[in-house]
């Protein structure tokens, strides 16, 4: 009886996989290198002196089409500590990411703008959001132990 259905489950499968979008080996390293992590680091204000921590929790990352990326994370800073799926453009400078968002909405913290830099375990960038405010942000990329 399953024999029967073989060929209509081979081409379910196939169609599934279909779905999925082809990953170059530098999208597959970007997916596995920025999957189960947390950055860790620092950012900047325009108006204000000194640093400010901050930390990013990604626990997937994975292509949906194009340059288009699904970030699951969970973002803290300040008094923020949120949950959410984010998609993001990344584009590529030869061989390094960049992680592109340009004046979007982000679970309810507002409007921004980001360029962020990815390269050996270290990432670096600039952020703006709707209200004028921005500044810089830097940090390592730890893989999160479980």
């Amino acid at each position: 009886m399953i024999l029967r259905f073989a060929p209509l489950l081979l081409m379910v499968s196939a169609l599934a996989q279909d779905g999925q979008p082809t990953l170059t080996l530098a999208e597959k390293e970007f997916q596995e290198s920025m999957s189960g992590v947390t950055l860790n680091g620092h950012y900047t204000r325009q108006d204000v002196n000194g640093l400010s921590d901050d930390k990013y929790t990604i626990e997937k990352v994975s292509k949906v089409k194009g340059d288009l990326w699904r970030f699951e994370t969970r973002v803290q800073y300040g008094a923020h500590d949120v949950k959410l799926p984010v998609e993001l453009q990344v584009k590529w400078a030869g061989d390094t990411p960049v992680i592109t968002l340009t004046n979007a909405a982000i679970g309810g913290m507002g409007s921004f703008t980001v360029r962020i830099v990815v390269y050996k375990g270290q990432y670096a960038g600039t952020w703006s959001g709707a209200k004028g405010h921005g500044g810089m942000l830097f940090g390592n990329i730890v893989k999160t132990t479980s």
